[in-house]
This record gives structure tokens, sequence and C-alpha cells, in this order.
């Protein structure tokens, strides 16, 4: 079966991580998010990948080149962001046989798309706590008879996860209308499909949509430390280990990362090649050092993910956070991470202010922030890519 990955998104909802940066190709552990796609559809047995791109198309072309994981791959390209059905409507050309679709910024796992990919047309379904605020699958026995948006009283509490199976033909029926946001959506293309024939439903264990911030910050709680064999753990010394570092728990030092004497690192932790912690520096909690990061002396990082190039100087702490590549942080910042209050951190997701369900969460720093020595940032706060802070200030609104 072929696999179709939307991954020409602009990704708003990430900024500013977006800036510089296509959202599908977002660190989560050692690989892409878009990359944690494409394995979990060779997993599930497709032989054919066509993804679809649009912003930052040159970088996802390159990363994935002609083939991946011996499977064949092929690029097509949507003009403009006019939504899903629109993306698909795109890779209409390479499609030549039964195919499923997949959003290149979710998470899933391989076995549950299998069991997707074993009969057309399927939708991947996945059951919440509280479906009132998803598109929530009506079904009779097997059979899907119907989605919901955002029900008041839920049918059930299956909700649709973004992930089909299709037979070929189904290419016919993208041309719907533009829907009341002015995109041209899959799941008008659903109602078409159930008129042709029955649409059944394939039950997910995992699905995340990783579409904003602190979901990019989960998505690397679930995965880390990567699919890597660990180089230290519980002790062990690596190459670029010093002797006096403290390693513990699920740890991957790759190659040419190095660790100061006096660290402690507590598992699951991912060190990337060419990063540096401490001398005496402390990192725990799920944590994703990037490629050519630094972390300095006496610096404490807890349960963040730093990006490529990412420097954090001395005396400083970041907790619950995601820095962007190429953040410096002045020695001496200091990131809030708790609401005291028991209630939950909010954050601004295109210019709204949104919970984020999280009691401790930092900040959000976009590519190229630089703060002055004694810095600190209040929890939720965001700053904008190339922001700068004064010597002392402290920051308690978005910049």
């Amino acid at each position: 079966m072929q696999a179709v990955i939307l991954a020409a998104g602009r990704g708003t909802r990430m900024g500013p991580l977006t800036e510089t940066m296509p959202k599908p190709m977002l660190p989560v552990a050692d690989a892409p998010l878009v990359e944690h796609v494409a394995d979990a559809a060779v997993e599930a047995g497709a032989d054919e990948l066509v993804v679809t791109v649009g912003q930052g198309a040159e970088r996802i072309r390159a990363h994935f080149g002609a083939t991946y994981r011996g499977v064949p791959v092929q690029f097509a390209v949507q003009r403009s962001q006019r939504g899903t059905a629109d993306a698909l409507a795109a890779a209409a050309d390479h499609i030549d046989d039964a195919f499923a679709v997949l959003n290149g910024d979710s998470l899933y796992r391989g076995a549950d798309l299998a069991r997707l990919f074993e009969s057309t047309p399927q939708i991947g379904a996945f059951r919440v706590d509280d479906p009132s605020q998803y598109g929530v699958l009506t079904v009779d026995g097997d059979v899907v008879t119907g989605v919901q948006e955002k029900p008041a009283n839920p049918a059930t509490n299956l909700v649709n996860a973004g992930v089909y199976s299709f037979p070929a033909e189904t290419v016919d029926l993208l041309d719907v209308p533009e829907s009341e946001r002015g995109e041209r959506e899959l799941t008008d293309v659903l109602e078409r499909v159930m008129d042709r024939a029955d649409l059944g439903y394939a039950i997910l264990e995992e699905w995340m949509d990783v579409g904003r911030p602190w979901e990019l910050l989960e998505a690397n709680e679930r995965r880390l430390p990567g699919d890597g064999d660990p180089q230290a753990q519980d002790g062990d010394t690596a190459e670029g280990v010093h002797p006096d570092a403290t390693i513990s728990g699920d740890v991957v030092i790759e190659d040419g990362a190095t660790v100061g004497p006096g660290v402690v690192i507590e598992g699951p932790v991912l060190l990337r090649s060419g990063c540096s912690v401490g001398p005496n520096a402390y990192v725990r909690g799920a944590t994703l050092i990037g490629e050519g990061a630094r972390v300095g002396h006496a610096v404490e990082i807890k349960n963040s993910v730093l990006m490529a190039d990412a420097t954090v100087g001395h005396l400083s702490y970041v907790g619950d956070s995601v820095l962007g590549r190429s953040v410096n942080l002045g020695a001496g910042t200091n990131v809030a991470n708790l609401r005291h209050d028991g209630g939950s951190v909010r954050a601004t997701v295109k210019g709204d202010r949104v919970s984020t369900g999280r009691r401790k969460f930092g900040v959000v720093l976009g590519p190229g922030v630089k703060t002055g020595i004694q810095t600190g940032i209040n929890a939720g706060v965001t700053l904008s890519a190339g922001a700068r802070t004064e010597p002392g200030e402290m920051i308690r609104r978005d910049r």
C-alpha cells in the first residue's frame, strides 16, 4: 500500500519555532517529527511513500532522498495552503493503488497502522476521555456512519485521528468545495466515500497531534531517548564522557558529544552529536540536547528541548521549555515553569492565550533569541525569533 504523508503545512500554531524551520522537521528525540511518521508507515507495510511538501520543501526532500529504509519516496508540491483535501489532491498523480493518508505532524505506532492498512476504506479512531473537542465518530457495529465535529453530547468516545486508508478511486472524490474556514477538507471527502462503501475503523493505541510547542515537548517525552543503543547508561563511561560524570537511567550519548566533570545526567536524556554539557551541570527528565548545543557550568536543564546550536550559559535554569535553534541564554538566566495555584500554565498560540493543560510549563524561545545576564522569564512566555532581553530583566509577557 502507498502511504501519503501530508507535510506541507506552515505550522503557524507552533510559532515561533517554525519561523525558520518547517514543522515536520522539528526534532522529536533522534529524528524529525515527519521521520517518525515515515517509520510508522514503513513498519506497517507501506511499499511507497508520497510526501506532500510546501514550506521548507527542499529541506524535507534532502532529508529523505529517493528512498527511505528501502522504500521508494516521491514528493508532491502543494502550492498554497488550502486544506487537507487539497494537499492530498496535490499527490493524486502519484497514486495508482490503494493508499493511506497520514498527517506529517502526528505520532503513530506501526502496529496500529498495519491494522488500518488491512482493508479500505478505513479511518483511524482513538479513544479519549473528552471527545467533545474533536471530530467524533458515530458507529453502527464495525461501520462508521458519520463524523460529528465537536458535539456537545458525543455519541461515542471514538475520535477521528486524521489517518485513513482508501481505495485508489478515492482520488476522483477530492474536488470538494471550500469549508466555512476557506479550506478543502478531507472530512468532506469522507462523506463521499461513505456514500459509495461502508467505512470501517481501526482503533489506534497511540495517536498524538503535535501542533503546539507543549505538544512538541510531550512528543519528546514519549520518544526520548531515541532508537539508538545507549552509549552511556547506569554509570557506564562512553567516549567523550568524563570519568567524574554520573550517568543514570536511559541515556544516549551520540558520538562527538562531550560530558564534563561533575555532570549528573538522569535519563531519559539524549545528547546529540557535537553537543557539550558541563562541567558540573545537571540534566534530568525527558531532555533533548541538540546537535552542537552547549550547556555550561552549573546549569540545570529539566524536561526540555534544546534545538541545534542552542547555548545555555553558566549558572542558569531551564525547565519544561523549548529552545529554538541558536538560542543563547546569558549567564544566570532563569526560567519559571510552575504555577503554584494548581492551575495550568497558559501560552500564546496565533495571538490567543490558551491553556497548555500543564501545571509545569516554561518558555518557548524562537530561533536566535538572546538574553542578557540574570534575565528571569515567567512561565508561559514566548519570545519570537531574534528577540533580545537586557541584563537583569524580568520578562512577564511575550516579546
